[in-house]
């Protein structure tokens, strides 16, 4: 039996030592160690998880991950200029799929942050990654260290507000900033802190 280094760790059957939100479940230990945290750029994708954040809000992140196939055929692959095409037909067909989170005002955002973001006066990476807080040399021991807000996830919410896009509150965007390696809140004694 594996001793686990601290309550909010959880030692997988691999021998590593990772956040226990990622333990058990095979779809969020992959999630985990290949994509939260790591340093995404790729404009698509970054648009795809702001969406995602978005869809998010008030449900476990486990239920969008294991809908993200379905969201990303519905959503043309997150393409914002396939998804900034889509029509009141497309928001009728989509609220009766059953595949993802059938939420009128979710599904109308995203089709107008696709908007949103065609209209920018930037790439959306260097938008997003503008508000990037200075890495830190720590790592958080546990999640009652992990804060829910920060004031860069403040003004980057404010931002995205100011310039159409909507779901996009303060902890929603600090969600995206942790999910997108902007900021690296892997536990002290997970594998993936680095």
């Amino acid at each position: 039996m594996s001793v686990i280094p601290h309550p909010d760790l959880i030692v997988g059957d691999d021998g590593r030592a990772r956040c226990s939100w990622g333990g058990r479940d095979p779809e969020y230990q992959r999630y985990h160690d290949e994509e939260w945290g790591i340093a995404q750029h790729d404009p698509v994708r970054l648009f795809e998880k702001l969406c995602l954040e978005g869809f998010q809000a008030g449900l476990s992140w486990i239920t969008i991950l294991r809908r993200r196939p379905a969201f990303r055929e519905v959503f043309r692959g997150f393409e914002p200029h396939a998804v900034a095409a889509m029509t009141e037909a497309d928001v009728e067909r989509l609220l009766a799929d059953d595949r993802i989170i059938r939420h009128r005002g979710k599904i109308e955002a995203t089709i107008g942050n696709a908007r949103a973001t065609l209209a920018l006066d930037q790439p959306l990476d260097e938008l997003l990654w503008s508000f990037a807080p200075e890495r830190r040399d720590t790592h958080p021991v546990s999640f009652g260290d992990v804060p829910a807000i920060t004031p860069e996830s403040t003004a980057l919410s404010r931002e995205l507000r100011r310039r159409g896009y909507r779901f996009v509150g303060p902890t929603t965007m600090y969600a995206l900033m942790q999910a997108c390696g902007m900021v690296d809140d892997h536990l002290e004694g997970c594998w993936r802190a680095g």
